[in-house]
């Protein structure tokens, strides 16, 4: 009898195990992958007719030719020689492109999992020079309907490119809660790069690009800030053939946009300016940090002066719309928040001597004489409303200037007539 009631209870005890370790599925809607075979993106780079500005991004001026990059699709070349009559001359298709860089006559470009560099020694015959596979982080795109949860990825498919509503199977929990990959970043700022409208010095010539870049080159390296809040050191002494030296992690606020500045590095975070010393360039080293509340923002600097912006209303969260004005000792290691004005929604931003130019996002364009830094609005140059502005170059009395309704060019060399001088619009739908 004995036996029999020990027999029962051990099989009541599988029973409940069995039980307890039963997986429910159910059949749920969700952002399924749209993928890219690796192979078809390594053979992507291709040189083609020039084509219309639909969704512009990032931007870089070097010589007569201002660089815009089509978002996640490859590079306008803008011949700029004259002014007055830009001329789109050439488009090459690189998958999954948004910062760009240049050295010389090598470009370097991201390409989803990829860095790229390209020869363009002849602007008619533009070709690959160079790759370096999975050297940037796995990332994924913003999905059109971020409300629904996002489906599996397999990463040996290919990178993902899209997304497209399905559904898939998965096992219920008691509290469901949808997985939303934390890399998913911002519209133009998802994936990689780093440049400084500042420029690189020393070892060959460089370019400047917008405030909203993420490629930096500075002496011999290539820096990069990627997806996973890393700053990654590359050695391009062999220009088409990188070398990764090391990487810093950041453990703080994602890492947004960079400017190159007297042998220093100036990160643009969700929280704040992160600032790093050049002294060697291989390594490096961090220098100080000025926190501010959660918000996108980029930074630029002249002398011992930082312009930032902080935009609200983003995946950065934070609803604070503002420009700050921050002042640095002479060795960047300590900072004191010194004037701060209400902005409309700013992004890029740029200066020149006293010139600062703004980009505020769907209040336009604003330009301002910061002479007195602590008084900055009170001394308003120029404003271009009716455009939605998005980073901006200014190099040598000309301004180049991307938004969503194209790039424009204005002549500030008379800083009392401000004037749009040429424009090339996006495509009409």
């Amino acid at each position: 009898m004995k036996a029999i009631y020990t027999s029962v209870l051990c099989l009541l005890a599988i029973v409940f195990i069995s039980s307890c370790t039963d997986k429910y599925t159910e059949d749920i809607r969700v952002n399924v992958p749209v993928y890219m075979p690796y192979g078809e993106l390594r053979s992507g780079v291709t040189k083609a007719a020039p084509r219309e500005l639909v969704k512009p991004g990032k931007i870089y001026f070097k010589g007569s030719y201002l660089l815009v990059v089509e978002h996640f699709e490859g590079i306008h070349f803008i011949d700029v020689s004259n002014p007055a009559r830009p001329q789109n001359k050439t488009f090459v298709e690189v998958p999954g492109c948004v910062d760009i860089a240049m050295k010389d006559d090598l470009l370097y470009a991201d390409s989803y999992v990829d860095l790229v560099i390209l020869d363009v020694s002849d602007i008619n015959n533009i070709r690959e020079a160079g790759r370096e596979n999975n050297l940037l982080p796995y990332t994924l795109p913003p999905a059109e309907n971020d409300r629904l949860p996002y489906g599996k990825v397999d990463e040996d498919k290919g990178v993902v490119i899209g997304w497209q509503e399905g559904r898939e199977k998965r096992e219920l929990e008691t509290v469901y809660y949808p997985y939303y990959p934390e890399y998913v970043m911002e519209d133009n700022l998802w994936s990689s790069g780093v440049v400084s409208p500042g420029v690189g010095t020393g070892g060959g010539s460089t370019g400047k690009s917008g405030s909203m870049a993420r490629f930096g080159i500075y002496d011999k390296y290539l820096y990069l800030v990627s997806g996973n809040n890393q700053l990654h050191t590359l050695n391009i002494s062999n220009p088409a053939k990188p070398v990764q030296e090391g990487w810093i992690p950041f453990y703080g606020a994602q890492y947004e946009t960079m400017f190159i500045h007297d042998k220093h590095i100036f990160l643009g975070t969700q929280g704040g300016m992160v600032v790093y010393s050049l002294k060697v360039p291989s390594v490096p080293q961090l220098t100080g940090q000025y926190s501010h509340i959660t918000s996108c923002d980029p930074v630029v600097v002249q002398d011992s002066i930082a312009y930032v912006t902080l935009r609200g209303g983003t995946l950065c969260n934070g609803g604070v719309n503002r420009l700050d004005v921050v002042k640095m000792t002479n060795d960047y290691s300590a900072y004191e928040l010194v004037a701060s004005y209400g902005m409309g929604n700013p992004y890029g931003l740029g200066i020149d001597g006293n010139v600062l130019f703004v980009c505020d996002g769907k209040d336009g364009l604003r330009i301002f004489d910061a002479t007195d830094y602590t008084a900055i609005t009170d001394n308003p140059l120029a404003h271009f409303p009716e455009i939605r502005t998005y980073d901006v170059i200014p190099v040598n009395g000309y301004l180049f200037m991307i938004g969503d309704d194209g790039f424009y060019l204005y002549d500030y060399s008379d800083i009392k007539n401000i004037r749009l001088i040429g424009q090339i619009p996006v495509a009409k739908n």
